[in-house]
């Protein structure tokens, strides 16, 4: 190599050193990381936990069903979207119970009525836990962009999938029910 080419190699070499010195140095030790388990609403993450009382005041919390599959679905009685896959829901939550599957259906109550989501419930005889978010609390943790959003949480209670918007076809329903099934199996 001749001292020219020398010249011109020597500061790159310096570079990639100082570079990879920096990585080693700011990297965080492994016990200070995740691990990818950190509440976001988001697919590979924990779902963050919440507690919301149904309309007969009973407290229900996302983690007690870890070791099960969870549909969470915010939801509103004023939004069409809802309406249209609600009873998609409710099908695949039959076809789906005894294998251990359930949906927590948050109604956003803080931007509807509680007695117009209980209307709602009767109206297409939903039988799976409607929780009330009378505060905007849960809509708030799971950074709630649109009505309806569901969030497909694995036995885990990993999410598996986020879906903005509807209305969900049953097919995509059943799908992500039977992927979520599978996944606890493993």
């Amino acid at each position: 190599m001749t001292k020219t080419n020398l010249k011109s190699v020597l500061p790159g070499i310096a570079i990639l050193l100082a570079g990879a010195v920096w990585i080693w140095l700011s990297a965080a030790p492994g016990e200070q990381t995740t691990a990818g388990l950190i509440p976001a609403p988001q697919a590979g993450f924990l779902a963050p936990d919440f507690t919301l009382e149904n309309a007969g005041g009973v407290l229900i919390t996302l983690s007690d069903f870890r070791g099960k599959p969870v549909l969470v679905n915010l939801w509103a009685s004023w939004c069409g979207p809802c309406r249209q896959e609600m009873p998609a829901i409710q099908r695949t939550f039959d076809a789906y119970k005894a294998r251990g599957f359930t949906v927590l259906a948050v109604n956003v109550t803080s931007q509807d009525s509680e007695a117009a989501a209980m209307q709602f419930v009767e109206e297409h005889e939903l039988t799976f836990p409607i929780l009330l978010d009378r505060t905007g609390e849960v809509a708030a943790l799971y950074e709630n962009r649109a009505l309806p959003s569901s969030f497909f949480v694995d036995p885990n209670g990993v999410i598996l999938e986020v879906i903005i918007g509807g209305p969900m076809a049953e097919a995509l329903l059943v799908s992500r029910v039977q992927q979520l099934l599978t996944s606890g199996e493993k």
